[in-house]
């Protein structure tokens, strides 16, 4: 089965690279078909090949020999580590199938924000309906209790968000964090639901602090320059949605007795 989760994994990986570019330029993730963003020579089967072909091309385009990216393969290559993960973790069960699809819309979120400080309303929107969906079939029938649950927690999530940036700009006159900011928390909690959902945020905040002292600390950012926070929760909804339990209940034992 990991096999076929890594391969399945690379497929669904070649896409999410077609949503990383595709979608902040607002462009149709569907039509038309793969091609080299230089010359715009459409790329054949045989060169779209998920991290065979860009070896074998030694990382350049047949055509114009302009040099592709070495994101490619990573995003690839990340994906199908994301599907073995979600596998070996929960088996293959719906649950799985759920870790799968969350997994990889924030993989999507990372590098769109990452590269160009945004997170599409295109991910976050019909993200959280999926994760409410999830949610109402969590135990393998449709319970709208535990869809009450997330829709409530995605709502909480989003809602500390917003009210985060009201106080930041009421206090400080500029906004603390972005609504897109505000979307992805509420999509996690959508999939998460209470309390993992909570978690999540809460790794993503250590992370996000972290990752920013040290970029401060480098002299690679400055103080008034805008750090994208979407990388940082979608590394820690990852973590909560495979180690949140086992965290939680480490720290509820350990920490509170």
């Amino acid at each position: 089965m990991g096999i076929v989760a890594f391969a399945l994994g690379l497929i669904v990986g070649s896409f999410v690279n077609v949503c990383i570019y595709r979608l902040p330029r607002r462009e149709s993730v569907v039509w038309p078909g793969s091609h080299c963003p230089h010359c715009q020579a459409p790329i054949r089967w045989y060169d779209n090949i998920p991290l065979l072909s860009f070896a074998l091309l030694g990382g350049r385009c047949r055509r114009c020999r302009a040099p592709i990216s070495w994101r490619y393969p990573l995003v690839e290559f990340l994906t199908a580590a994301l599907f073995v993960q979600s596998v070996a973790a929960f088996g293959v069960s719906l649950r799985a199938l759920q870790s799968l699809v969350l997994g990889t819309l924030l993989l999507i979120v990372f590098f769109v924000d990452l590269d160009h400080y945004i997170i599409p309303n295109r991910i976050t929107y019909p993200g959280t309906v999926i994760g409410l969906l999830f949610a109402a079939l969590s135990d393998g029938r449709v319970d709208w209790r535990h869809a009450a649950v997330a829709a409530v927690t995605a709502l909480a999530l989003g809602g500390g968000f917003v009210l985060v940036n009201v106080l930041s700009a009421w206090i400080l006159g500029q906004e603390g964090m972005g609504m897109g900011d505000a979307k992805l928390a509420a999509m996690i909690g959508a999939f998460l639901g209470w309390p993992i959902g909570a978690v999540a945020i809460l790794m993503g905040v250590f992370i996000g602090g972290a990752l920013g002292v040290g970029l401060l600390a480098l002299r690679l950012k400055g103080r008034r320059e805008q750090i994208p926070f979407g990388p940082a929760m979608a590394a820690g909804a990852l973590a909560a949605m495979w180690w949140g339990p086992g965290l939680l209940n480490w720290y509820l034992t350990k920490m509170l007795g």
